[in-house]
């Protein structure tokens, strides 16, 4: 159930999936709503341009001191932005440029490189700076020792990158054309934090590493990084758009998934492979059901459900066909209760199916009928 079904059911009907993008967010949003997915927007940074920033134009200033041998291209956006600032300061950067071998991280760096009348002389399979890094060093650019390297930055200041080059004996001239910061109203990305460590979302994607780097300084702020991190490696899925972007991620010990292509579509492709997967479908005596998120697929038939009885059906489906105690299933509801509780939520989960799956089982507790 990892498509589209036959019937039309959306393959993410019944999930939960939080986007953390500042840029593009609407665009990430419609393609995982389309998808069926409950998307819940909570940017978790801001980016500030540089236009007007003292920094980037004594950067461009020094670029422009002596001819430049190698520039470094890394997003598209912020080539285009650096190009167009200069433009706009009457700096004669494209010419300067124009003399230099200019490398694109990737066919986005690519096309902004050709937009602004340049050449790109070369770009990695792998769109990473770490093969950029390794291209450089194997000499394939000529010997490094003394050549001067301008590299645009993108908001992360790439140290391996900068530091390799720098270790080979580059002279390595850094341009950082926009910056990252905490959104102005960190209020989305709190409940963020405390909707993963509630399970509250099934997945939450990244589209850079200073979202995700956000996440977790947010999250050390609450005081739940150690349960942010727990949530992330038991039940939330984190879903990240490339390697880069998951860095953050795995030095915090959260595992991710990434799509081939570091692409918006390719990242929403990748939530719908893999959500669903992770949820078995269980035949139920002639019927099929499948527990997602706030909700289940019976015979391809959305039932989202409230919290208790929700909490409920997760814990049958944990155990299919065993018998699940009563207070097995009173630990499991959400803010506690009792037998009764139980009671209340497995007669609320009955009428909201409206098949017979789940079975009273005498003094014992209850059971999935599978």
């Amino acid at each position: 159930m990892t498509g589209e079904p036959e019937d039309g059911l959306p393959p993410l009907a019944g999930y939960t999936v939080a986007v953390t993008a500042a840029r593009r967010k609407e665009e990430l949003g419609a393609l995982l709503d389309r998808r069926g997915a409950r998307v819940v927007h909570a940017p978790a940074i801001r980016i500030v341009p540089l236009a007007d920033d003292t920094e980037l134009v004594a950067a461009t200033r020094e670029v422009l001191a002596r001819p430049v041998d190698l520039v470094i291209a890394t997003t598209g956006v912020g080539f285009r932005g650096w190009l167009e600032a200069a433009e706009a300061w009457d700096l004669p950067l494209v010419e300067h440029l124009a003399e230099a071998r200019v490398l694109a991280r990737g066919p986005k760096a690519r096309g902004a490189i050709r937009g602004g009348g340049l050449v790109d002389a070369w770009s990695p399979e792998s769109e990473s700076s770490a093969e950029v890094l390794s291209h450089l060093l194997s000499g394939a650019e000529g010997p490094l020792e003394g050549r001067r390297i301008a590299v645009q930055l993108h908001g992360d200041p790439l140290p391996d990158l900068v530091a390799g080059l720098r270790d080979a004996g580059a002279d390595v001239l850094t341009v950082p054309v926009y910056r990252w910061v905490l959104p102005e109203d960190v209020t989305p990305v709190r409940r963020l934090v405390s909707a993963v460590v509630a399970g509250a979302v099934d997945a939450v994607t990244f589209t850079s590493a200073p979202a995700a780097a956000s996440l977790l300084r947010v999250a050390d702020e609450l005081g739940l990084r150690t349960d942010l991190v727990a949530a992330m490696n038991e039940r939330v899925l984190a879903v990240a758009v490339g390697p880069v972007t998951a860095a953050p991620l795995d030095a915090a010990g959260i595992p991710s998934r990434q799509p081939g292509r570091a692409r918006l579509g390719a990242l929403a492709r990748e939530v719908v492979a893999r959500l669903p997967e992770r949820d078995p479908v269980l035949q139920v005596g002639p019927h099929e059901l499948q527990v997602r998120g706030h909700g289940a697929v019976l015979d391809g038939r959305l039932v989202e459900l409230a919290p208790g009885p929700m909490a409920v059906l997760r814990e049958l489906a944990r155990r299919p066909g065993h018998v699940v105690p009563r207070p097995d299933l009173v630990a499991s509801l959400p803010g506690g209760g009792d037998g009764h509780a139980v009671e209340m939520a497995v007669t609320r989960l009955r009428a909201a199916l409206g098949a017979p799956v789940v079975e009273t089982v005498v003094k014992r507790g209850y059971r999935l009928k599978v």
